[in-house]
């Protein structure tokens, strides 16, 4: 089960490259070009028919070459896996113009809903397959449900039910799909491919970033490759307990993009920026500590046989906190135009996270990826923050940034503490996890809280 779950993670890992080869960039640059076009539907219709042109064609060569690609891989006697995994990212790439348009306009509802239903179609199978007609394949092979699972297919289940939930996505997207009428513009499309192309860079180093460990695990580990993939599975498993962080990170940079680009314009923007990256990190130190003083509930979300791993989850949510404040901070080359600059910086981050996995992983496994990962993440914040205060300044409040990141640190170490050497094995350990918690908050409300809630009461008409 492991080894099946290290290649589910590896051709995951690969699908990150992919999602930003195929969509070029364009997300962003349609976000640019639309603000202060005068034909708005025009920059939509120009981004969403080159990329349904650009992946279509990708769709037609991974066919193509099928097979090679899976000799490549090791996967030669499951060539289908290339195919299906195919299909899901042509469709997903084709979607992704049609969800920025969905936050350019506003229609988080529709947004949501749609992307919920998707994730819901992907759960809802993956339990009646893995879970309900496995178990009676083994429980009960005379029913129904056990003529309705195939053994053979093993995790290939994972990449039917992807290409599955995509399709259903699709099906939900096509309103917006019929933008495309709207036509293709040449003068139009050179403007935004010039100021997306380095979106790939920026994109392509965050997925080397994120994903490049989980690919290179196998082939770096000192063991065999059964071993690896076991390996590769634990830490996959790990790594999804930081999710939660990511998660909130993700929905962020979705909301986060259009929202920076519509009050750009506005007196007030810096301020507003400021204030959302501070109230941003109290949300993320929240969610590091949610889930760090309740590990001991938190861990049953994986199997017993891929706690061995749980070391690397608190390097892994501080790593994510990191990348959402660069996240925040990346605003300065994005709305003065220098993305070729803040490609650089990926860039940089990128070689970082490479170094680090291919020297140190042979000695030190899964916990040097991690490590490399909170690096990675802390370094290119550090330099977009500088590069930001030169090119479109910012006044952060630096103070209660970092003193809200050292004080989840004192109280997750305080708590690890009296854990290990006064509370021992007794089961009252989530008393002192919600009082920890409790500290948090407490601290919180006293130093902004109230401040927040003044600012919102003197804005009420």
């Amino acid at each position: 089960m492991q080894e099946q779950f290290g290649v589910n993670s590896e051709f995951y890992a690969y699908s990150g490259f992919f999602s930003v080869f195929l969509t070029f960039g364009m997300e962003t640059g349609f976000f640019r070009f639309q603000k202060d076009s005068k034909e708005p539907e025009k920059v939509y219709s120009t981004a969403l028919n080159f990329i349904i042109a650009s992946s279509l064609s990708f769709f037609l060569l991974m066919f193509a070459f099928g097979h090679p690609i899976a000799d490549k891989l090791k996967y030669s006697d499951h060539v289908e896996y290339i195919y299906w995994f195919a299909i899901t990212l042509t469709l997903d790439a084709i979607s992704a113009i049609p969800f920025a348009k969905l936050r350019a306009d506003n229609r988080p509802m529709v947004f949501a809903s749609i992307k919920t239903i998707e994730i819901g179609v992907n759960i809802a199978l993956n339990i009646f397959f893995l879970v309900f007609c496995r178990t009676a394949y083994i429980h009960n092979p005379g029913s129904f449900l056990a003529s309705l699972y195939n053994p053979n297919l093993g995790v290939g289940y994972v990449f039917i039910i992807n290409m599955v939930a995509s399709s259903v996505k699709m099906v939900l997207l096509f309103p917006q799909l019929r933008g495309a009428v709207y036509g293709f513009s040449r003068t139009l499309f050179n403007q935004m491919i010039r100021y997306s192309l380095p979106m790939v860079i920026i994109g392509f180093s965050y997925i080397i970033n994120e994903m490049l460990d989980r690919m290179i695990l196998k082939y770096y580990l000192p063991y065999d490759n059964l071993t690896n993939l076991r390996l590769l599975g634990i830490y996959a498993a790990c790594y999804r307990l930081s999710i939660i962080m990511s998660l909130f990170s993700q929905a962020f940079r979705y909301a986060g993009e259009p929202f920076f680009f519509a009050h750009s314009g506005k007196e007030n923007a810096k301020q507003l920026y400021a204030d959302v990256t501070k109230y941003f990190v109290i949300f993320c130190v929240f969610v590091f500590l949610l889930v760090m003083l309740y590990l001991n509930w938190f861990q049953h979300f994986i199997g017993k046989s891929y706690r061995v791993g749980l070391a690397v989850v608190p390097i892994l949510l501080m790593a994510n906190l990191c990348l959402g404040i660069y996240t925040n901070l990346s605003i300065w080359y994005k709305l003065t135009d220098r993305t070729l600059l803040g490609a650089a910086v990926s860039v940089g981050g990128a070689i970082i996270t490479i170094v680090l996995n291919l020297v140190f992983i042979p000695k030190y496994g899964y916990m040097a990826s991690a490590w490399a990962t909170l690096a990675c993440y802390g370094s290119i914040a550090i330099a977009s923050y500088i590069l930001g205060q030169k090119y479109y300044p910012v006044d952060y409040d630096l103070k209660r940034i970092i003193g809200y990141i050292l004080l989840g640190l004192v109280l997750w170490v305080g708590f690890e503490w009296i854990l290990n050497y006064v509370l021992g094995e007794t089961q009252l350990w989530w008393v002192v996890s919600t009082a920890f918690m409790a500290v948090y908050l407490i601290i919180v409300w006293i130093a902004d809280g109230r401040q927040l809630l003044a600012k919102e009461s003197s804005n009420q008409p």
